[in-house]
């Protein structure tokens, strides 16, 4: 819940989100991690509105393009699961200022591709920033509890995957009326430059990172396990091992992979969807596009807040019967967008679609926290690279020979299947009691978790 106070709960952590401060580190947190999270999604989709320009300058076919929509998240998936044991192991603000810092190459780089081979190079390597998402739950963790986790993180990632939905208006909006525009430059100049811009306020993001946060309320983790204060992680265990033998990650893995991943493909695929299939221009195809995007602003939130409400009236086992109920909706309003064919339906039944989409995303990492309290990095990174991997599996059908209303289809029957795996994760009785007792305990007699009336 967004309230206008942040208490500290239990070990340092904030019972409470207060949206317009910045004084304390669980907020400076969670402002700079859903930013961050935001440029690098800018970023890691620059070219995705800007395409049908370097399709028609670099000649490109229907399958070479296809394979730019892989490229861009195959490499996630294994960067994803890395930078989940990396957060275990040096915390997420050192996690996060490399990986924006090393990220902002092939962005800029990308700018100076010349022929298809370049261009899907790095268009591979830029994925390598998609897994900022991981640092950014991970660090959310780390400072919000129980009470308001599923907000806090279902907002950080919100507004961070709102990046996606801005790209769609700011990437067209820098090449069209700012470089060819107001400097004169030409089309094939005008994209680059825009990578160029999105790479260095990665760079410059990414020291502000390492400069204005820290790992836990505490501190640091690497000053913590210098002054004993937490343990060092032993070099005969692997979080990762913990946490890639419980099937319940494995599980959210691929409900993920049926959520966050479509998300991934439709902001891939959206502006030449509107362009090809309503034709529309390239600006209001990028405006249409935006109106998915956009519903991160909120809809994700709501997601996790929805989450904690359930839990709070029935516990844990009532996030995962939300997860559930939102996955299915998911499924059905994607497989009736794929059927339409006029624009005036179309839209609002998008706007459907994008709304249980980013609540399904947020339901599902409102429960990640709570599966192994001993590797949350880990779990977190496994369910994040879910996300990657379905928007891979998804890439191979808008290569195929099918059209893309098929390909739309087909993917909304299996999100519809896929939610059924929601309600096979169980949790134990002594976390469904620790759950329990850490929520009454950051409610408190005074600060119950509805309390304040949602900002």
């Amino acid at each position: 819940m967004l309230t206008p106070s942040a208490t500290a709960g239990t070990s340092g952590k904030a019972t409470q989100i207060d949206l317009f401060s910045l004084r304390t580190p669980q907020m400076r947190a969670f402002h700079l991690s859903w930013f961050a999270f935001f440029l690098c999604f800018l970023a890691w989709f620059g070219i995705a509105p800007l395409m049908a320009v370097i399709r028609e300058e670099m000649g490109l076919t229907k399958e070479q393009v296809g394979w730019t929509i892989i490229g861009s998240v195959a490499g996630t998936v294994f960067v994803r699961l890395l930078v989940g044991w990396l957060c275990d192991r040096i915390g997420p603000r050192l996690a996060y200022t490399w990986l924006l810092v090393l990220g902002s190459l092939p962005v800029m780089g990308v700018g100076f591709a010349r022929d298809f081979e370049t261009l899907l190079l790095f268009r591979i390597a830029i994925g390598a920033i998609g897994a900022s998402f991981v640092i950014t739950q991970y660090h959310t963790s780390l400072m919000f509890a129980p009470n308001v986790i599923g907000t806090a993180s279902a907002t950080t990632a919100g507004w961070g995957n709102l990046g996606g939905g801005m790209t769609q208006l700011v990437m067209p909006f820098l090449f069209g009326s700012v470089f060819m525009g107001t400097f004169g430059l030409s089309a094939g100049v005008s994209w680059r430059a825009c990578m160029v811009c999105a790479g260095a306020i990665c760079l410059l993001t990414g020291i502000a990172y390492c400069c204005l946060t820290q790992d836990t309320p505490q501190g640091n983790l690497k000053d913590l396990r210098a002054a004993g204060k937490i343990p060092a992680p032993h070099p005969g265990t692997s979080t990762f091992l913990n946490a890639a033998t419980d099937y319940r990650a494995w599980a959210l893995f691929l409900i993920y992979g049926t959520c966050f991943g479509i998300e991934l493909t439709i902001h891939n695929i959206a502006v030449l969807y509107f362009m090809d299939y309503f034709a529309m221009d390239l600006k209001t195809a990028g405006l249409t596009a935006a109106c998915f995007g956009s519903m991160n602003l909120f809809a994700r939130t709501l997601g996790g807040y929805l989450s904690d409400c359930f839990d709070e009236k029935i516990g844990l086992k009532g996030r995962v019967l939300w997860l559930f109920a939102a996955l299915f909706c998911e499924g059905l309003a994607l497989m009736l967008f794929s059927q339409m064919s006029i624009l005036a339906t179309a839209l609002p039944v998008m706007l459907v679609f994008a709304l249980f989409v980013k609540m399904s995303e947020g339901a599902t990492y409102s429960v990640v926290p709570f599966l192994n309290r001993q590797a949350t990095g880990s779990v977190a990174g496994i369910v994040g690279a879910g996300g990657n991997a379905g928007a891979v599996a998804a890439g191979f059908l808008f290569k195929s020979s099918l059209d893309w209303p098929t390909a739309l289809l087909i993917l909304g029957a299996i999100v519809t299947v896929t939610s059924a795996l929601a309600l096979t994760i169980r949790f134990t009785p002594a976390q469904e009691q620790e759950s329990s007792t850490e929520m009454a305990r950051a409610a408190g007699p005074d600060l119950g978790p509805h309390s304040a009336p949602v900002a």
